[in-house]
């Protein structure tokens, strides 16, 4: 995950991702990505379908992730 590439079409925020199973990057806009925040490191982290393979994936989210995808406007689930 990278830093937000700025406005797209819309005035939306996109990210910079890539999928560990097909290897593709690519740009993902913030309703294509969902955060969770738990109550540790382990707990909390990113996820997204690659629009590539499909694939379900799941990343973990430190400190400045968070931020930028909070800042970006994804949707932001706190579990305890």
């Amino acid at each position: 995950m990278s830093r937000p590439s700025g406005a797209g079409a819309g005035g939306q925020v996109s990210f910079k991702a890539s999928c560990p199973d097909c290897r593709a990057g690519f740009e993902l806009d913030a309703g294509a990505l969902r955060l969770v925040i738990g109550g540790s490191r382990r707990t909390t982290f990113y996820s997204f379908t690659c629009p590539g393979c499909g694939a379900a994936v799941r990343k973990p989210a430190g400190e400045r992730i968070v931020e930028l995808l909070t800042g970006g406007g994804v949707s932001t689930l706190r579990s305890v």
